[in-house]
């Protein structure tokens, strides 16, 4: 299951894992974007499901959990992707809205995917491995607004409690801490304000913006069983970021 797999991160992670043989059940807001990648995946091969839905409703990623066992026999691993951001407001001038908006879909959003998928995986003699996108902003204030900076610090908490909770039940949980990345949210930002390119990479080893495929690339890695070992972790996928 991939959320916010409409573009971006997520079409990428979506296109990645059918191709390496998962069949994938795709969530996001924009049913038609999100019809044109399940049927691409289908004709060159994959199996893929389309479940429009937003991640701030649980009976919307009800929906798309229950699609999943469904279509394909159960969930598992799950790669909880959506997300939504605001920059270039201070915190005293943002409006409630912008706070309540971010929190829902990056923090309720993970919150109600863990409460949809968990107990499938809880069902199956092999447990499941779930992947939530945090960032940088979930280690220090990343120049994003104060309440994304907050959200994905608390993406973080929740993957390290249910780590800790789900393991002995052969469920592995972690986080990606994503670094800047060529998505639309990222393009429509730098489009108003030009210098934000150059300030988003300038503290990385790497001053780039990074390809949608290259985290989607570490999702699947924390998804298969090469990763095995790793639950509770907070990787790095940013240019070298937070090395420096």
């Amino acid at each position: 299951m991939v959320t916010g797999a409409s573009s971006g991160i997520g079409a990428a992670a979506a296109r990645l894992f059918a191709a390496e043989g998962a069949a994938v059940v795709l969530m996001a807001r924009r049913k038609e974007l999100l019809d044109d990648l399940a049927a691409g995946i289908r004709a060159a091969g994959g199996r893929a499901e389309a479940v429009p839905g937003d991640v701030t409703a649980p009976a919307d990623v009800e929906r798309a959990v229950a699609r999943a066992v469904e279509a394909f026999g159960g969930l598992d691993g799950a790669f909880n992707n959506a997300g939504w951001g605001s920059i270039g407001t201070e915190l005293h001038e943002l409006d409630d809205a912008v706070f309540d908006r971010t929190m829902d879909v990056n923090v309720r959003g993970v919150w109600n995917c863990l409460k949809q998928q968990i107990p499938v995986m809880l069902g199956q003699e092999a447990g499941g491995a779930i992947v939530n996108t945090s960032s940088t902003a979930g280690s220090f204030a990343t120049g994003a607004s104060a309440p994304y900076v907050a959200a994905k610090h608390a993406v973080l908490g929740l993957t390290r409690a249910a780590a800790a909770e789900y393991g002995r039940h052969g469920i592995r949980v972690n986080a990606l801490m994503v670094g800047a990345t060529r998505t639309e949210l990222m393009e429509d930002a730098i489009r108003e304000l030009p210098m934000l390119e150059q300030a988003a990479t300038a503290r990385a080893v790497q001053p780039r913006l990074a390809d949608p495929v290259e985290v989607a690339r570490a999702a699947a890695w924390l998804l298969c069983d090469q990763s095995s070992f790793v639950t509770g972790g907070a990787i790095p996928v940013d240019g070298g970021c937070s090395a420096v």
